[in-house]
């Protein structure tokens, strides 16, 4: 969407604007995500990895590394949950499900930003096509050739093109990208089930051999 920074904002028409302030906000947004889902996918799994095979063993060592690591979301999400003092299988559990809650708006954050983008984006796209087609028929002058201008027939037509191509390009690309970034979520999501659960059947056997031999 850089590209489009560069076509004359006049070619289009006024509806370029928004269009052009719509590509530059997605990409903000979609850099902020791809950071973001780059630093979780590098170094999140193997974190957990090893404070499960800490806990209960070592569970100060377990402690620390969560600690170090709270700027991610599962580590986060096993931090509450490890921080309760001595709580029953249920109520450990439930901490578990309260922090994946608070932790699914982050995962998700700007979803409805780039929903929004996608489907304005094709609607001002259109518009300017509307608009640049009542300017090209507004220059001719029909039964009269000799009348019409044509610097304002071609002006309008390629305000309707350009408008139009900037519209589907943004929609596009950020679809592409609003779609990975889904994707992510799930696997996310289906991840910290699978390791919270396993977190939980430790908590369970440890629970069971230090409070209900």
């Amino acid at each position: 969407m850089v590209m489009l920074s560069v076509i004359p904002v006049v070619a289009g028409g006024w509806v370029t604007v928004p269009l052009l302030g719509c590509s530059l906000l997605a990409m903000v947004l979609i850099g902020e995500r791809v950071f973001f889902w780059l630093r979780v996918q590098r170094r999140q799994r193997g974190v957990i990895e090893a404070v499960l095979r800490l806990y209960p063993r070592e569970c100060d060592r377990a402690y620390q590394l969560l600690q170090a690591n709270l700027t991610l979301p599962l580590p986060r999400i096993f931090w509450v949950a490890l921080s309760l003092d001595h709580p029953t299988p249920e109520e450990f559990r439930l901490a578990l499900e309260s922090a994946t809650q608070a932790e699914l708006p982050i995962l998700k954050r700007f979803n409805t930003v780039f929903e929004t983008i996608i489907t304005v984006a094709p609607l001002l796209g259109l518009l300017g096509t509307i608009l640049g087609l009542m300017q090209a028929f507004s220059g001719l002058q029909i039964g009269d050739l000799s009348g019409s201008t044509p610097q304002a027939v071609t002006g309008g037509i390629s305000e309707a093109l350009v408008s139009t191509g900037m519209g589907l390009v943004v929609a596009i690309i950020t679809l592409l990208f609003a779609n990975s970034f889904r994707g992510l979520y799930l696997r996310q999501l289906a991840l910290i089930q699978e390791l919270g659960g396993q977190l939980e059947l430790l908590y369970r056997h440890y629970y069971s051999r230090n409070y209900h031999p």
